[in-house]
């Protein structure tokens, strides 16, 4: 795991010099702190005699070849040079392949698989790569710049393209370092931010930075001088494919446990996350077979719990250790989130509402005490139908059929009662049910997954403000990845679009800056890509019965975990921001959001945002995860403007 920069210019107003270089790669340092490299080159001439430059920045976290595998990496030419961030976990049968085609390695990584895969296969390097990456290929020969996101977006990749250059980082600090690329605002992404709690690619917070989306290259030359983005993987969303159980089963089983056995390779300690539910169960099941296999020791295991008994799953992680035999450490944390909201508000650069990025940050930086690489059981909710909002989403689509919203008994009363301040309110999730009962199923699953209703956007949103906004709509985005499933069931299709919009730009993301805050690696086997085309592909009765999700995995490794984890009621991975929001959380709130030097009073309404305060404060309404979204947008415009 690493941090990569780089640029790529035409004329002096462009160039990257030695100390831009080593600014942007030092923004980085958390990312790699093992080793910090670059490589510049600004004479060199393209086949039109026309003058050019280019840099390169690496900062390392040593996983695998430890003591080699310096980069950038180069062939033996030296016509290419790679910097790569993440892991390719194939990398031994590809050094094979390579060897087999007459190229000379000269490290013991999986960084040179890049370096030579490029010269063999150009662009289309990255269909051979199992893993998770963001790399730079810098072609000499052809005078280009290739850049590369992984199938799935578990490692970030932002750039900034201008008549003189294009400038890439892994995180938007590091472009921050160079004059003139952080600029305005895009108004847009704030109401996107708003709508989903992240900013879907390829914007940006701002203007003139964008994201490289998941699956995506970019390539830019001395020729033309602009980048052209291409998709290079997608899965069929569309696509089902008939099976049996059985067949299913073996092949689940047969996928998980190959991509858990790749991910355990490191030549540095390992672990893994576990919370006590199904997945991470699962993949530390996995992983202890695997390490037993190889004459290992048990694997080391970690959870973090919360004082609030309605957060805390410890006790579910504490028997599922016993049951594997894991060396299992539990760290119960009470955290004081408005010290860790200035935190997040510098590692994740740009405004992400996300609150269980605090507890993800707390248990990597546990994990990090004792190991370098974590496995962590992201993804099954998605692939396997886990959430219960499928699950309202199939019920509603039923009672949408014959039961008109209008008629349904007590609806009005249901909406004026109380809310409670409890994670699992009854009360709370019924008001959201019956509000989404007569939308269309595109509309009804956004009701239920948006932070604030466009409804109450509009209400918070000034004059000035929405005179300023785009014409599209952040709904677009949820209904393009929603169509793309179109014939599919509901349940598949709201999954599905989970695995093209959330489970990337919210989980990974998360996932990716609260481990690297800690130079901590972590690594998905539930997003191998060949399991993700495979569960993409499988009929929903396989999955869900209408009550239940994930009964696949409950028949594939049913044998492994004790029954009561397939049983038990689903927690997630949070924190009581409702339950802090009545109490110590109060003056801050008072402080930041209400008080006469606020940010967001330049965009959006103060009394809208007192009557939120108020709403929650006297239990009217939870409205804790939208008071905690404007926090980080508060702290964010404190931080960054």
């Amino acid at each position: 795991m690493c941090g990569i920069c780089g640029a790529i210019w035409w004329d002096d107003a462009g160039r990257v010099g030695d100390a831009a270089l080593a600014r942007m790669t030092d923004a980085l340092a958390h990312r790699g702190p093992d080793e910090r490299t670059f490589w510049r080159d600004d004479q060199r001439t393209d086949a039109e005699g026309r003058l050019y430059g280019v840099a390169l920045g690496f900062r390392r976290l040593s996983i695998i070849d430890v003591d080699g595998s310096h980069q950038p990496l180069s062939n033996e030419s030296g016509d290419v040079r790679v910097v790569f961030n993440g892991e390719i976990y194939n990398y031994r049968s590809l050094r094979k392949r390579i060897e087999g085609r007459g190229h000379r390695l000269a490290t013991d990584g999986d960084g040179e698989t890049i370096v030579h895969g490029y010269e063999d296969d150009g662009d289309d390097v990255a269909d051979r790569l199992n893993g998770m990456f963001a790399f730079a290929v810098f072609d000499g020969r052809r005078h280009r710049l290739l850049l590369v996101r992984d199938r799935i977006g578990q490692k970030p990749l932002y750039y900034h393209a201008d008549r003189d250059r294009l400038v890439f980082a892994s995180e938007l600090k590091s472009l921050a370092t160079l004059p003139g690329v952080i600029g305005e605002i895009d108004p847009g992404a704030v109401d996107e931010f708003l709508t989903y709690q992240y900013i879907p690619p390829p914007g940006t917070i701002w203007r003139n930075v964008r994201k490289l989306p998941p699956g995506h290259s970019l390539s830019i030359d001395t020729a033309t001088r602009r980048p052209a983005v291409r998709r290079y993987w997608q899965f069929d969303p569309a696509a089902e494919r008939p099976t049996t159980r059985e067949e299913a089963t073996e092949r689940v089983r047969e996928l998980l446990s190959d991509s858990v056995r790749l991910r355990m390779r490191s030549d540095v300690p390992l672990g893994t996350f576990l919370s006590g539910g199904i997945d991470s169960s699962i993949i530390t099941a996995l992983a202890a077979r695997h390490a037993a296999a190889g004459g290992g020791g048990p694997v080391r295991t970690f959870s973090i719990g919360f004082p609030v008994a309605d957060f805390d799953e410890t006790g579910y992680a504490a028997e599922v250790a016993e049951h594997l035999g894991t060396r299992h450490r539990r760290l119960e944390v009470d955290v004081d989130a408005i010290e860790v909201l200035d935190d997040l508000v510098h590692h994740y650069d740009e405004p992400f509402g996300d609150s269980s990025a605090v507890p993800t940050q707390a248990l990597s930086r546990l994990t990090r005490s004792e190991v370098t690489v974590a496995l962590s059981g992201d993804g099954g909710d998605e692939l396997f139908a886990g959430y219960e909002r499928y699950m309202a989403l199939h019920l509603s689509q039923r009672l949408s059929r014959w039961l008109p919203v209008h008629r349904v008994p007590g609806v009005s009363l249901l909406q004026r009662l109380p809310d409670s301040g409890r994670r699992y309110s009854v009360l709370r999730r019924a008001k959201r049910f019956l509000e989404a009962l007569g939308q269309s199923p595109p509309r009804r699953y956004m009701n239920w997954i948006q932070i604030f209703p466009e409804s109450l956007r509009a209400e918070l949103y000034r004059d000035d403000f929405v005179e300023r906004l785009p014409d599209s709509d952040p709904f677009e985005f949820l209904e393009r990845v929603w169509e793309r499933s179109r014939g599919r069931d509901l349940v598949t299709r709201a999954s599905l679009s989970d695995v093209e919009s959330y489970l990337p730009f919210d989980l990974c993301t998360k996932v990716d800056i609260a481990s690297m805050w800690h130079s901590l690696e972590v690594r998905q086997p539930m997003l191998d890509h060949r399991l993700v085309e495979y569960a993409a592909s499988l009929p929903v009765d396989l999955k869900f019965d209408g009550r239940r999700g994930k009964l696949l995995l409950r028949d594939a490794f049913g044998d492994l975990i004790p029954d009561r984890i397939f049983t038990r009621k689903k927690m997630g991975f949070g924190i009581p921001i409702g339950h802090w929001f009545r109490g110590g959380f109060r003056p801050v709130v008072d402080e930041l959001l209400l008080g006469d030097d606020a940010r967001l009073a330049s965009m959006f309404r103060r009394e809208v945002i007192a009557r939120l305060v108020d709403d929650h404060v006297s239990g009217r309404n939870n409205q804790g995860y939208r008071l905690w979204n404007l926090l980080v947008l508060e702290k964010w415009m404190r931080r960054w403007t």
